[in-house]
């Protein structure tokens, strides 16, 4: 990165997420640029945005999915939506061969490993953060998760 643009491997690196990842689209925003990605349904119809930004905004990742839409119908403040915090693969259990770490309307504590979330080949064990029923799960195993994605919406106790 040069003076607050991205060079080209950088640019490269990011539409490599944006395919790996399966992501609709990324956007970021810093000093004086301005870089989106957009993901139409394949590799060949990836597409880069470059352009001059006035203001200084942290980077996003825009997706509007069925979980967000869910989310915004029913009244939060009795339920914790548990969000993917890094970019990667979802597993629903520690091997292949185990049960899943949860299902529906099992209890979890702020302690109960809810998932693994893979990313550049570190499993991460993530945690329910709140006591109380698992009403949703919104994401299937193996699937690419994004960063901020809902992955479970939980009835707090």
């Amino acid at each position: 990165m040069v003076g607050g643009l991205l060079d080209l491997h950088e640019i490269q690196q990011l539409v490599t997420l944006v395919k790996d990842a399966n992501l609709h689209e990324l956007e970021i925003e810093r000093e004086n640029m301005r870089l989106k990605i957009i993901n139409q349904g394949g590799w060949e119809a990836l597409h880069t945005h470059v352009a001059q930004s006035p203001n200084n905004s942290i980077p996003t990742i825009v997706r509007e999915d069925k979980a967000s839409q869910m989310m915004n119908l029913e009244d939060n403040s009795s339920y914790h939506i548990i969000k993917s915090p890094i970019v990667g693969t979802f597993y629903s259990a520690p091997s292949p061969e185990s049960q899943d770490f949860i299902s529906r309307d099992s209890s979890v504590d702020t302690e109960t490993i809810v998932c693994i979330i893979e990313a550049m080949k570190v499993m991460n064990e993530i945690q329910a953060e709140v006591k109380g029923v698992v009403k949703e799960i919104f994401v299937q195993n193996g699937q690419a998760v994004e960063f901020g994605q809902p992955l479970f919406k939980v009835k707090k106790s």
